[in-house]
Protein backbone atom coordinates (compact mmCIF):
# COMPACT_ATOMS: atom_id res chain seq x y z
CA UNK A 1 0.00 0.00 0.00
CA UNK A 2 1.35 3.23 -0.55
CA UNK A 3 1.19 6.27 1.70
CA UNK A 4 -0.28 9.74 0.40
CA UNK A 5 2.40 12.42 0.51
CA UNK A 6 1.80 13.89 3.57
CA UNK A 7 2.42 10.21 5.80
CA UNK A 8 5.35 10.85 4.62
CA UNK A 9 6.14 13.57 7.27
CA UNK A 10 5.01 11.01 9.84
CA UNK A 11 3.44 13.87 12.29
CA UNK A 12 3.46 13.02 15.56
CA UNK A 13 0.17 15.89 15.59
CA UNK A 14 -1.46 13.09 12.86
CA UNK A 15 -5.07 13.61 14.37
CA UNK A 16 -4.71 17.83 14.22
CA UNK A 17 -3.26 17.09 10.21
CA UNK A 18 -6.16 14.77 9.35
CA UNK A 19 -8.64 17.05 10.83
CA UNK A 20 -7.43 20.02 8.91
CA UNK A 21 -6.88 18.07 5.48
CA UNK A 22 -10.74 16.95 5.82
CA UNK A 23 -11.56 20.76 6.47
CA UNK A 24 -9.28 21.95 3.47
CA UNK A 25 -11.01 18.90 1.18
CA UNK A 26 -14.78 20.48 2.07
CA UNK A 27 -13.94 24.04 2.07
CA UNK A 28 -12.65 22.97 -1.34
CA UNK A 29 -15.58 21.20 -2.33
CA UNK A 30 -18.21 24.09 -1.20
CA UNK A 31 -15.69 26.61 -3.32
CA UNK A 32 -15.70 24.93 -6.64
CA UNK A 33 -19.88 24.54 -6.00
CA UNK A 34 -20.58 27.66 -4.30
CA UNK A 35 -20.76 30.25 -7.27
CA UNK A 36 -23.19 27.40 -9.42
CA UNK A 37 -25.62 27.53 -6.57
CA UNK A 38 -25.84 31.76 -6.31
CA UNK A 39 -26.02 31.91 -9.89
CA UNK A 40 -28.93 29.32 -10.08
CA UNK A 41 -30.36 31.01 -6.48
CA UNK A 42 -29.85 34.93 -7.82
CA UNK A 43 -29.42 35.50 -11.45
CA UNK A 44 -32.27 34.31 -13.62
CA UNK A 45 -31.22 33.75 -16.96
CA UNK A 46 -33.07 32.75 -20.27
CA UNK A 47 -31.86 28.83 -20.18
CA UNK A 48 -34.07 26.63 -19.20
CA UNK A 49 -35.37 26.33 -15.35
CA UNK A 50 -33.09 24.05 -13.28
CA UNK A 51 -34.83 21.07 -12.08
CA UNK A 52 -35.20 19.75 -8.65
CA UNK A 53 -32.23 17.59 -8.69
CA UNK A 54 -30.20 20.32 -9.49
CA UNK A 55 -28.47 20.48 -6.14
CA UNK A 56 -27.65 17.37 -5.96
CA UNK A 57 -25.50 17.32 -9.55
CA UNK A 58 -23.72 20.41 -7.60
CA UNK A 59 -22.67 18.09 -4.44
CA UNK A 60 -21.59 15.39 -6.90
CA UNK A 61 -19.43 18.70 -9.43
CA UNK A 62 -17.95 19.26 -5.58
CA UNK A 63 -16.81 15.56 -4.67
CA UNK A 64 -15.70 15.01 -8.16
CA UNK A 65 -13.60 18.27 -7.42
CA UNK A 66 -12.18 16.92 -4.45
CA UNK A 67 -10.91 13.96 -6.18
CA UNK A 68 -9.43 15.50 -8.72
CA UNK A 69 -7.52 17.74 -6.35
CA UNK A 70 -6.48 14.74 -4.39
CA UNK A 71 -5.16 12.75 -7.38
CA UNK A 72 -3.57 15.80 -8.96
CA UNK A 73 -1.54 16.43 -5.48
CA UNK A 74 -3.06 19.53 -4.12
CA UNK A 75 -3.28 17.83 -0.25
CA UNK A 76 0.18 16.59 -0.93
CA UNK A 77 3.22 18.28 1.63
CA UNK A 78 3.82 21.28 -0.15
CA UNK A 79 0.48 22.38 1.48
CA UNK A 80 2.08 22.99 4.01
CA UNK A 81 5.37 25.33 2.02
CA UNK A 82 5.26 29.29 1.95
CA UNK A 83 4.46 29.00 -1.54
CA UNK A 84 1.46 30.31 -3.14
CA UNK A 85 0.60 28.00 -5.29
CA UNK A 86 -1.24 29.73 -7.37
CA UNK A 87 0.04 27.54 -10.53
CA UNK A 88 -1.10 24.74 -9.53
CA UNK A 89 -4.44 26.51 -8.02
CA UNK A 90 -5.10 27.70 -11.83
CA UNK A 91 -4.45 24.10 -13.30
CA UNK A 92 -6.25 21.89 -10.93
CA UNK A 93 -9.47 24.01 -10.78
CA UNK A 94 -8.86 24.54 -14.87
CA UNK A 95 -8.84 20.29 -15.09
CA UNK A 96 -11.75 20.19 -12.45
CA UNK A 97 -13.87 22.80 -14.51
CA UNK A 98 -13.28 21.06 -17.71
CA UNK A 99 -15.35 18.45 -15.87
CA UNK A 100 -18.22 20.51 -15.66
CA UNK A 101 -18.31 21.62 -19.18
CA UNK A 102 -18.28 17.93 -20.37
CA UNK A 103 -20.91 17.54 -18.04
CA UNK A 104 -22.58 20.50 -19.47
CA UNK A 105 -22.16 19.73 -23.68
CA UNK A 106 -22.26 16.10 -23.71
CA UNK A 107 -24.47 14.81 -20.47
CA UNK A 108 -26.73 17.55 -20.47
CA UNK A 109 -26.44 18.03 -16.96
CA UNK A 110 -25.56 22.02 -16.61
CA UNK A 111 -28.00 23.02 -19.68
CA UNK A 112 -30.11 25.27 -17.55
CA UNK A 113 -26.67 27.48 -16.64
CA UNK A 114 -25.68 29.98 -18.99
CA UNK A 115 -22.21 30.48 -21.60
CA UNK A 116 -21.57 33.98 -19.51
CA UNK A 117 -22.90 32.19 -16.08
CA UNK A 118 -20.32 29.39 -16.88
CA UNK A 119 -17.24 32.18 -17.33
CA UNK A 120 -18.48 33.66 -14.29
CA UNK A 121 -18.44 30.62 -11.92
CA UNK A 122 -14.98 30.10 -13.26
CA UNK A 123 -13.46 33.65 -12.40
CA UNK A 124 -15.15 33.79 -9.09
CA UNK A 125 -14.17 30.11 -7.82
CA UNK A 126 -10.80 30.78 -9.12
CA UNK A 127 -10.66 33.98 -7.14
CA UNK A 128 -12.11 32.15 -3.55
CA UNK A 129 -9.30 29.45 -4.22
CA UNK A 130 -6.62 31.96 -4.27
CA UNK A 131 -7.87 34.21 -1.45
CA UNK A 132 -8.70 30.89 0.93
CA UNK A 133 -4.60 30.01 -0.03
CA UNK A 134 -3.37 33.22 1.02
CA UNK A 135 -5.75 33.26 4.25
CA UNK A 136 -4.34 30.42 4.89
CA UNK A 137 -0.59 31.15 4.69
CA UNK A 138 -1.17 34.11 6.97
CA UNK A 139 -2.86 31.48 9.80
CA UNK A 140 0.48 29.70 8.84
CA UNK A 141 2.36 32.81 9.61
CA UNK A 142 0.36 33.72 12.71
CA UNK A 143 1.12 30.08 13.85
CA UNK A 144 4.64 30.07 13.41
CA UNK A 145 5.05 33.61 15.10
CA UNK A 146 3.27 31.96 18.65
CA UNK A 147 5.68 28.76 18.12
CA UNK A 148 3.51 26.50 16.78
CA UNK A 149 5.15 24.12 14.31
CA UNK A 150 4.27 20.61 12.74
CA UNK A 151 7.36 19.30 13.98
CA UNK A 152 9.91 20.19 16.89
CA UNK A 153 12.97 19.43 15.28
CA UNK A 154 17.10 19.70 16.61
CA UNK A 155 20.21 19.06 14.74
CA UNK A 156 22.20 16.48 15.93
CA UNK A 157 25.78 17.80 15.02
CA UNK A 158 26.66 21.37 15.61
CA UNK A 159 29.06 20.63 12.46
CA UNK A 160 29.80 23.31 9.05
CA UNK A 161 26.98 21.34 7.71
CA UNK A 162 24.58 22.19 10.74
CA UNK A 163 25.41 25.39 10.53
CA UNK A 164 24.70 25.78 7.10
CA UNK A 165 21.32 23.82 7.56
CA UNK A 166 20.58 26.07 10.26
CA UNK A 167 21.17 28.79 8.35
CA UNK A 168 19.26 27.41 5.54
CA UNK A 169 16.18 26.11 8.16
CA UNK A 170 15.43 29.66 9.59
CA UNK A 171 16.07 31.62 6.14
CA UNK A 172 13.54 29.37 4.86
CA UNK A 173 11.41 28.05 7.78
CA UNK A 174 7.42 26.76 7.07
CA UNK A 175 5.20 25.21 9.83
CA UNK A 176 6.19 22.21 8.76
CA UNK A 177 10.11 21.95 11.21
CA UNK A 178 10.86 24.01 13.57
CA UNK A 179 14.11 24.09 14.96
CA UNK A 180 15.16 24.47 18.48
CA UNK A 181 18.27 24.27 18.76
CA UNK A 182 21.95 21.84 18.17
CA UNK A 183 22.42 18.58 19.81
CA UNK A 184 26.40 17.65 19.82
CA UNK A 185 28.40 15.55 22.43
CA UNK A 186 31.15 18.22 22.44
CA UNK A 187 29.06 20.25 24.66
CA UNK A 188 31.65 21.16 27.04
CA UNK A 189 34.03 22.52 23.84
CA UNK A 190 31.14 24.15 21.90
CA UNK A 191 29.68 28.05 22.36
CA UNK A 192 26.39 28.58 24.12
CA UNK A 193 24.92 29.58 20.56
CA UNK A 194 25.50 28.08 17.22
CA UNK A 195 24.03 30.18 13.55
CA UNK A 196 22.10 31.54 16.50
CA UNK A 197 20.71 28.52 17.80
CA UNK A 198 21.16 27.22 21.56
CA UNK A 199 23.20 24.55 22.32
CA UNK A 200 20.80 21.88 23.78
CA UNK A 201 22.82 19.47 25.14
CA UNK A 202 24.43 15.87 24.14
CA UNK A 203 22.92 12.85 23.09
CA UNK A 204 21.60 11.83 26.42
CA UNK A 205 19.78 15.00 26.62
CA UNK A 206 17.99 14.47 23.52
CA UNK A 207 16.69 11.06 24.74
CA UNK A 208 15.23 12.63 27.66
CA UNK A 209 13.39 15.87 25.39
CA UNK A 210 12.39 13.02 23.20
CA UNK A 211 10.82 10.69 25.89
CA UNK A 212 9.56 13.87 27.42
CA UNK A 213 7.70 14.89 23.86
CA UNK A 214 9.76 17.89 23.47
CA UNK A 215 11.15 16.35 19.95
CA UNK A 216 9.76 15.28 17.22
CA UNK A 217 12.24 15.38 14.44
CA UNK A 218 15.57 14.72 14.28
CA UNK A 219 18.12 16.03 11.67
CA UNK A 220 20.82 14.58 11.17
CA UNK A 221 23.74 16.53 10.21
CA UNK A 222 27.24 14.96 11.09
CA UNK A 223 30.05 14.30 8.59
CA UNK A 224 29.26 11.64 5.96
CA UNK A 225 32.68 10.64 6.50
CA UNK A 226 32.12 9.44 10.16
CA UNK A 227 29.84 6.36 9.17
CA UNK A 228 30.14 4.47 12.50
CA UNK A 229 29.15 7.24 14.60
CA UNK A 230 25.81 7.69 12.19
CA UNK A 231 25.26 4.12 12.09
CA UNK A 232 25.31 4.02 16.19
CA UNK A 233 23.32 7.13 16.40
CA UNK A 234 20.59 6.00 14.18
CA UNK A 235 20.09 2.57 15.74
CA UNK A 236 19.76 4.64 18.72
CA UNK A 237 17.23 6.97 17.70
CA UNK A 238 15.57 4.19 16.34
CA UNK A 239 14.20 2.72 19.36
CA UNK A 240 12.61 5.93 20.13
CA UNK A 241 9.54 7.16 19.03
CA UNK A 242 11.18 10.21 16.66
CA UNK A 243 11.40 10.73 12.85
CA UNK A 244 15.11 10.85 11.95
CA UNK A 245 16.32 12.58 9.00
CA UNK A 246 19.64 12.41 7.40
CA UNK A 247 20.84 15.78 6.14
CA UNK A 248 22.60 15.79 2.76
CA UNK A 249 25.68 17.87 2.01
CA UNK A 250 24.40 21.35 2.22
CA UNK A 251 27.32 22.61 -0.48
CA UNK A 252 25.64 19.80 -2.67
CA UNK A 253 22.04 21.11 -2.13
CA UNK A 254 23.00 24.66 -3.20
CA UNK A 255 24.58 23.70 -6.35
CA UNK A 256 21.39 21.79 -6.69
CA UNK A 257 19.21 24.69 -6.57
CA UNK A 258 16.65 22.42 -4.21
CA UNK A 259 15.78 19.88 -6.72
CA UNK A 260 16.23 16.51 -6.55
CA UNK A 261 15.57 14.06 -9.64
CA UNK A 262 15.32 9.98 -9.67
CA UNK A 263 17.30 7.50 -11.91
CA UNK A 264 16.64 4.35 -11.42
CA UNK A 265 14.48 5.12 -8.51
CA UNK A 266 17.38 6.32 -7.11
CA UNK A 267 17.06 9.97 -5.70
CA UNK A 268 19.71 12.32 -6.71
CA UNK A 269 21.08 15.95 -6.59
CA UNK A 270 20.07 18.06 -9.95
CA UNK A 271 22.70 20.12 -10.37
CA UNK A 272 22.24 21.29 -13.83
CA UNK A 273 19.78 21.11 -16.37
CA UNK A 274 19.56 21.72 -19.96
CA UNK A 275 17.75 25.32 -20.77
CA UNK A 276 14.81 25.72 -22.47
CA UNK A 277 13.40 21.83 -21.94
CA UNK A 278 10.71 20.38 -23.78
CA UNK A 279 8.55 22.72 -25.99
CA UNK A 280 10.75 25.89 -24.72
CA UNK A 281 13.34 26.40 -27.77
CA UNK A 282 10.36 26.05 -30.11
CA UNK A 283 7.91 28.57 -28.09
CA UNK A 284 11.34 30.91 -27.95
CA UNK A 285 12.22 30.39 -32.01
CA UNK A 286 8.13 31.46 -33.12
CA UNK A 287 8.88 34.25 -30.25
CA UNK A 288 12.24 35.24 -32.15
CA UNK A 289 10.90 34.60 -35.79
CA UNK A 290 7.72 36.98 -34.78
CA UNK A 291 9.24 40.05 -33.17
CA UNK A 292 12.21 40.02 -35.72
CA UNK A 293 9.88 40.23 -38.56
CA UNK A 294 7.80 42.81 -37.35
CA UNK A 295 10.75 44.70 -36.27
CA UNK A 296 12.53 44.31 -39.77
CA UNK A 297 8.98 45.54 -41.19
CA UNK A 298 8.61 48.49 -39.32
CA UNK A 299 12.25 49.89 -38.96
CA UNK A 300 13.59 49.22 -42.12
CA UNK A 301 12.96 52.51 -43.70
CA UNK A 302 14.97 54.02 -40.73
CA UNK A 303 17.64 51.54 -41.01
CA UNK A 304 18.40 52.58 -44.63
CA UNK A 305 18.11 56.06 -43.33
CA UNK A 306 21.07 54.82 -40.66
CA UNK A 307 22.94 53.01 -43.43
CA UNK A 308 22.71 56.52 -45.96
CA UNK A 309 24.13 58.79 -43.07
CA UNK A 310 27.17 56.35 -42.36
CA UNK A 311 27.88 56.52 -46.11
CA UNK A 312 27.79 60.02 -45.99
CA UNK A 313 30.19 60.52 -42.74
CA UNK A 314 32.97 57.95 -43.57
CA UNK A 315 34.49 55.85 -45.79
CA UNK A 316 33.99 52.17 -45.99
CA UNK A 317 30.89 49.70 -45.75
CA UNK A 318 27.62 50.09 -44.09
CA UNK A 319 27.90 46.90 -42.37
CA UNK A 320 30.31 45.17 -39.96
CA UNK A 321 30.77 41.78 -39.42
CA UNK A 322 32.62 40.42 -36.43
CA UNK A 323 32.64 36.61 -34.93
CA UNK A 324 31.01 36.47 -31.88
CA UNK A 325 30.78 33.43 -29.46
CA UNK A 326 27.11 31.87 -29.49
CA UNK A 327 25.35 28.59 -28.71
CA UNK A 328 27.40 25.91 -27.32
CA UNK A 329 30.43 28.34 -27.51
CA UNK A 330 30.15 28.14 -31.17
CA UNK A 331 31.39 30.94 -33.59
CA UNK A 332 29.08 33.02 -35.40
CA UNK A 333 28.86 35.77 -37.89
CA UNK A 334 27.05 38.94 -36.41
CA UNK A 335 26.25 41.70 -38.38
CA UNK A 336 26.55 45.25 -37.02
CA UNK A 337 25.92 48.71 -38.58
CA UNK A 338 29.93 49.98 -39.15
CA UNK A 339 30.85 53.20 -35.97
CA UNK A 340 34.48 53.00 -36.84
CA UNK A 341 36.32 54.02 -39.21
CA UNK A 342 37.28 51.20 -41.96
CA UNK A 343 40.72 51.32 -41.23
CA UNK A 344 40.71 51.23 -37.69
CA UNK A 345 38.11 48.57 -37.15
CA UNK A 346 39.31 46.01 -34.66
CA UNK A 347 37.57 42.56 -35.69
CA UNK A 348 38.77 41.10 -32.54
CA UNK A 349 37.48 43.77 -30.37
CA UNK A 350 40.98 43.08 -28.73
CA UNK A 351 41.00 46.81 -27.92
CA UNK A 352 37.60 48.32 -25.98
CA UNK A 353 36.04 51.13 -26.93
CA UNK A 354 36.51 53.97 -24.73
CA UNK A 355 34.56 57.61 -24.14
CA UNK A 356 35.84 59.37 -26.99
CA UNK A 357 38.17 57.21 -28.31
CA UNK A 358 39.44 58.43 -32.19
CA UNK A 359 38.59 54.66 -34.07
CA UNK A 360 34.49 55.95 -33.73
CA UNK A 361 33.12 57.97 -36.49
CA UNK A 362 30.87 61.08 -35.81
CA UNK A 363 27.34 58.77 -36.99
CA UNK A 364 29.50 55.92 -35.07
CA UNK A 365 29.48 57.55 -31.95
CA UNK A 366 25.65 58.28 -32.10
CA UNK A 367 24.27 54.88 -32.68
CA UNK A 368 26.64 53.41 -30.53
CA UNK A 369 25.02 55.69 -28.22
CA UNK A 370 21.74 54.62 -28.62
CA UNK A 371 22.38 50.98 -29.73
CA UNK A 372 21.32 51.38 -33.18
CA UNK A 373 24.43 49.52 -34.40
CA UNK A 374 22.46 46.82 -33.26
CA UNK A 375 19.54 46.97 -35.26
CA UNK A 376 21.15 44.59 -38.69
CA UNK A 377 21.15 41.48 -35.77
CA UNK A 378 17.62 41.05 -36.27
CA UNK A 379 19.07 38.97 -39.67
CA UNK A 380 20.75 37.65 -37.38
CA UNK A 381 17.55 36.73 -35.41
CA UNK A 382 15.57 35.73 -38.27
CA UNK A 383 18.47 33.55 -39.42
CA UNK A 384 18.55 31.72 -35.81
CA UNK A 385 21.90 32.22 -34.97
CA UNK A 386 20.91 34.55 -32.25
CA UNK A 387 17.60 35.42 -30.12
CA UNK A 388 15.87 38.63 -29.80
CA UNK A 389 16.50 38.40 -25.56
CA UNK A 390 19.58 36.36 -24.27
CA UNK A 391 23.42 36.90 -23.03
CA UNK A 392 24.92 39.42 -25.52
CA UNK A 393 27.69 38.01 -27.42
CA UNK A 394 31.18 38.92 -26.77
CA UNK A 395 34.18 38.96 -29.63
CA UNK A 396 36.67 36.20 -29.35
CA UNK A 397 39.28 38.45 -27.67
CA UNK A 398 37.02 40.85 -25.59
CA UNK A 399 39.09 41.37 -22.18
CA UNK A 400 37.91 43.10 -18.60
CA UNK A 401 41.14 44.44 -17.39
CA UNK A 402 43.36 43.14 -19.84
CA UNK A 403 41.79 39.28 -18.79
CA UNK A 404 39.99 37.63 -20.78
CA UNK A 405 36.40 37.41 -20.28
CA UNK A 406 36.77 33.17 -20.00
CA UNK A 407 39.86 33.44 -17.81
CA UNK A 408 38.21 36.26 -15.64
CA UNK A 409 35.30 34.47 -14.91
CA UNK A 410 35.23 30.82 -14.08
CA UNK A 411 31.31 30.59 -15.13
CA UNK A 412 31.40 32.82 -18.38
CA UNK A 413 30.67 30.10 -20.82
CA UNK A 414 27.96 28.73 -18.98
CA UNK A 415 26.28 31.83 -20.77
CA UNK A 416 26.96 29.81 -24.06
CA UNK A 417 23.74 27.59 -23.04
CA UNK A 418 21.54 29.17 -24.78
CA UNK A 419 21.87 31.29 -28.09
CA UNK A 420 22.63 35.17 -27.72
CA UNK A 421 20.76 37.89 -27.84
CA UNK A 422 20.40 41.55 -28.69
CA UNK A 423 19.25 42.28 -25.27
CA UNK A 424 19.39 40.62 -22.11
CA UNK A 425 18.85 41.13 -18.46
CA UNK A 426 21.86 42.70 -17.60
CA UNK A 427 22.12 45.31 -20.45
CA UNK A 428 18.37 46.75 -18.77
CA UNK A 429 20.57 46.96 -15.61
CA UNK A 430 22.81 49.16 -16.09
CA UNK A 431 25.43 46.89 -17.69
CA UNK A 432 26.74 47.54 -21.48
CA UNK A 433 29.43 48.97 -22.86
CA UNK A 434 33.06 49.33 -21.09
CA UNK A 435 33.91 46.28 -19.04
CA UNK A 436 37.06 47.77 -17.81
CA UNK A 437 36.69 45.72 -14.22
CA UNK A 438 36.78 42.50 -13.64
CA UNK A 439 33.39 43.68 -11.15
CA UNK A 440 31.63 44.48 -14.65
CA UNK A 441 32.30 41.62 -16.49
CA UNK A 442 31.00 39.14 -13.08
CA UNK A 443 28.13 40.97 -12.99
CA UNK A 444 26.90 40.87 -16.38
CA UNK A 445 27.22 36.68 -16.17
CA UNK A 446 25.61 36.85 -13.01
CA UNK A 447 22.89 38.35 -14.52
CA UNK A 448 22.91 36.43 -17.66
CA UNK A 449 22.70 33.02 -15.69
CA UNK A 450 19.75 34.62 -13.93
CA UNK A 451 18.19 34.56 -17.04
CA UNK A 452 19.10 31.56 -18.11
CA UNK A 453 17.66 29.94 -15.01
CA UNK A 454 14.48 32.30 -15.36
CA UNK A 455 13.29 31.86 -18.58
CA UNK A 456 10.00 32.36 -19.86
CA UNK A 457 8.47 34.50 -22.50
CA UNK A 458 6.78 36.76 -20.23
CA UNK A 459 10.34 37.15 -19.01
CA UNK A 460 11.94 37.91 -23.03
CA UNK A 461 8.50 40.81 -22.95
CA UNK A 462 9.49 42.51 -20.22
CA UNK A 463 13.02 43.02 -20.73
CA UNK A 464 12.26 43.90 -24.49
CA UNK A 465 10.06 46.49 -22.58
CA UNK A 466 12.87 47.44 -20.62
CA UNK A 467 15.53 47.77 -23.20
CA UNK A 468 14.53 51.46 -24.83
CA UNK A 469 14.51 53.08 -21.74
CA UNK A 470 17.54 51.72 -20.15
CA UNK A 471 19.20 52.10 -23.81
CA UNK A 472 18.09 55.77 -23.80
CA UNK A 473 19.46 56.84 -20.12
CA UNK A 474 22.85 54.59 -19.72
CA UNK A 475 25.30 56.44 -19.87
CA UNK A 476 27.94 53.31 -20.59
CA UNK A 477 28.00 53.17 -23.95
CA UNK A 478 30.94 54.67 -25.89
Amino acid sequence: MRLHPVDSLLLTRTSLVEYFLFAVRLVHGLTSILPGILILAYWQAEAPAAPESYLMVQIFFGIVCVLMFQALGVYSESIFSNRTRFKMILFVWSSAFCVLLFMHKALDLFDYISQEQLMVWFVVSLAMFCAERLLLLLIFKRLMARGFFLQNAVILGATENGQRLAEYLLENQDIRSGVWGFIDDRIGRLPKTVANLPMLGNTRDLETLIREEKVTQVLVALPWTAENRMDYIIRELRRLPVNVLLVPDMVAFRHAHNRITEVASLPMFNASDVPLRGWSPLFKRIEDMVLSTLAIVLLSPFMALIALAIKLDSRGPVLFWQKRYGYNNRLITVCKFRSMHTHQADATAEKQTVKNDVRVTRVGRFIRKTSLDELPQLFNVFAGSMSMVGPRPHATATKAAGILFEQAVKEYTSRHRVKPGITGLAQINGYRGETDTVEKIEKRVEFDLEYIENWSVWFDLYILLRTVPAVLFSREAY
